[in-house]
């Protein structure tokens, strides 16, 4: 009877404290604190002012990389601890990993087959690295955490306490009123944010691209030796089948062609939903700061699970194709068999 009535307290108390800060949220948001608005820009910004080594500088998406590595780290001396201490069924972060990785195991093995082994390390690790630095924009604090940097095309700023540090950059409904402000400093302000989702990056989703189809032709190689290039240039059938060999050369090039964009496949699929969910998370954040955006937030969590499974699938099923003899090295296994 006790713990009934402490759990409807509980319910009761949890409820008063949400409403409450609703209300804290839409008065500061319309009366004290105004929204920052959305400085979008494709290249990532420098958040060190002091090259690194040249004319390279730590970006933000740099810094995301990062934490995304240490917090994979974590996790996998976390897994490994529950593996030594000889629970059969881990609880917690490693009993959630060791399911997904169940999962990914079990989709090599019915795809790859003998090779299962030697591609479960790639699938597994870029979609548990593309699924964390995907979610990462769902952290309080990520994009929008920062220093303001004097732009030509910023927005103009006010003091929120008078005589501190502390500064907001004014919404559009007041924009106007310090335009004569803004003019005087030759532009405006923007937020330049210390983290930034590392997949709205080019550069990150282009990496991984790379490594992908390297990779997939390495694995190619490695099933079916130099014979494996023939699936790209095939000469051998001109002088044996003058038309049919004519055909087979230039499906080979196609399949030098299909191989190429599948660069550009990897790359903007992944860059355009993870970089339009934090346009989407900035607009909304900005036009409804009070409660609206948490669903969106819900939203980009299943958007960030999905890219990073059709990210690391998409890797696994194109090491498997490569795996498998093609054309006449195909039959001649199957012959041989």
């Amino acid at each position: 009877m006790a713990e009934k009535r402490f759990s409807k307290w509980r319910y009761g108390f949890n409820r008063w404290v949400i409403l409450l800060l609703v209300i804290l949220n839409i008065f500061f948001v319309y009366y004290v604190y105004y929204p920052v608005l959305p400085h979008i820009q494709l290249p990532a910004e420098n958040v060190s002012e002091i090259p690194l080594f040249g004319d390279f500088f730590l970006t933000n998406t740099m810094v995301a990389t990062i934490i995304a590595d240490v917090i994979l780290i974590l996790i996998a001396i976390a897994v490994s601890r529950a593996v030594r201490s000889g629970e059969l069924i881990p609880k917690g972060i490693p009993g959630a990993i060791e399911a997904i990785l169940e999962v990914i195991n079990n989709l090599t093995e019915s795809t790859a087959g003998k090779w299962a082994k030697s591609i479960f390390p790639f699938f597994a690790t870029i979609t548990l690295l593309v699924l964390v630095v995907n979610w990462m924009e769902l952290i309080p604090g990520v994009d929008s955490i920062g220093r303001l940097e004097h732009t030509d095309h910023g927005h103009p700023i006010e003091e929120v306490i008078p005589g501190s540090n502390i500064w907001t950059i004014l919404s559009e409904r007041d924009a106007g009123e310090h335009a004569a402000d803004e003019a005087a400093h030759d532009g405006g302000y923007a937020l330049v944010p210390y983290v930034r989702v590392a997949s709205t990056d080019l550069n990150f989703t282009v990496a991984l691209a790379l490594i992908s189809v390297l990779m997939t032709q390495v694995m190619g190689v490695r099933a079916l030796g130099v014979s494996y290039f023939t699936k790209f240039i095939n000469v051998g059938g001109v002088f044996k089948r003058p038309v049919f060999g004519i055909i087979d050369f230039g499906v080979g090039l196609l399949e030098l062609v299909s191989e190429l964009s599948k660069l550009l496949s990897f790359s903007f699929r992944l860059f355009g939903n993870i970089f339009a969910g934090s346009v989407l998370l900035f607009v909304i954040g900005t036009l409804v700061p009070v409660f609206v955006q948490s669903l969106f937030l819900g939203l980009e969590f299943f958007v960030g699970l999905i890219q990073a499974v059709v990210f690391g699938m998409l890797t696994m099923v194109f090491m498997a194709q490569a795996t498998q003899g093609h054309g006449e090295h195909h039959e001649e296994e199957e012959a041989h068999a």
